[in-house]
């Protein structure tokens, strides 16, 4: 923890005016965002694949956009598209 606070506040005056906004962008540096953009598509693709086969496919993109694989589970509950519904039991 003493190394990301180091790294964190690395060039950082704390009494500067602009201080936060120089160690949110410290921190921001040290986020690997090319894995996180790949895995992000890794998650839309498979919601995609995912919705094409509950015929949601637009669902099945944002789900995962918005949640990654705990989009798959919402999209996985939802009933299929064109689909009869259930015949009431007696």
């Amino acid at each position: 923890m003493d190394e990301l606070l180091a790294r964190a506040m690395q060039g950082v005056d704390p009494q500067a005016p602009g201080a936060f906004w120089r160690v949110f962008l410290n921190l921001m540096a040290l986020v690997p965002w090319g894995a996180l953009i790949w895995w992000n598509l890794l998650f839309i693709a498979v919601g995609a694949v995912l919705g094409r086969w509950r015929g949601r496919t637009a669902e099945g993109i944002a789900w995962s956009f918005v949640l990654g694989p705990i989009g798959w589970l919402v999209i996985l509950r939802r009933p299929r598209r064109g689909a009869p519904p259930p015949l009431p039991r007696r």
